[in-house]
């Protein structure tokens, strides 16, 4: 009788030929952006949007106005982000089998870091609405505030790891991207 391979082996040959298709057709997109200083860029300006979803979260505590504040920033972030993460060859979330040993460790040190960042600031919300719900009674938009501290929170654990790995690789070698442009 053969043995049929189980479903997680299954689901991660899949995850990695899935990975490998979108990264051959993803590889040679934005090519002037994929140095470490244009990285950088898109890092900073990443966490500028995270400081300003939290910014607006904190905001909608005191005024309804400032919940609006959370469109502006969500179309700024979708692009920048979908930017990042191209140009960074989306090794924050690469299947193993996808990377080298090297890559494989610095994505799992940075997944580390990110997950210590989601608790920290996931429970730096959750206590922020526990402590300001028993203290003021009467602070309506608490809820929703609350919310979009934790939703914040959890945004800036989740791009923390690509934000990180976009930040320290180093630019690629020339004879790794004939299309690379150091521009």
């Amino acid at each position: 009788m053969s043995e049929r391979p189980d479903i997680l082996t299954r689901y991660q040959a899949y995850r990695t030929r899935r990975f490998l298709e979108n990264d051959a057709k993803t590889r040679h997109w934005l090519p002037n952006w994929r140095t470490r200083h244009r990285r950088r860029i898109l890092v900073v300006a990443v966490a500028v949007l995270l400081i300003a979803f939290f910014v607006v979260s904190i905001g909608s505590l005191f005024t309804t106005w400032f919940a609006i504040g959370w469109i502006p920033a969500a179309l700024l972030f979708l692009p920048i982000w979908t930017a990042l993460q191209t140009v960074s060859g989306r090794h924050s979330d690469a299947p193993v089998r996808a990377l080298d040993e090297w890559e494989v460790q610095q994505r799992n040190e940075a997944r580390s870091i990110g997950l210590t960042i989601t608790q920290t600031l996931v429970m730096a919300a959750a206590f922020a609405s526990i402590f300001l719900s028993v203290s003021f009674e009467d602070m309506p938009r608490l809820a929703y505030a609350g919310g979009g501290w934790t939703l914040a929170a959890l945004m800036a654990g989740i791009c923390s790891p690509a934000m990180i790995l976009a930040w320290i690789t180093p630019d690629p070698e020339l004879e790794d991207s004939e299309d690379f442009d150091p521009k």
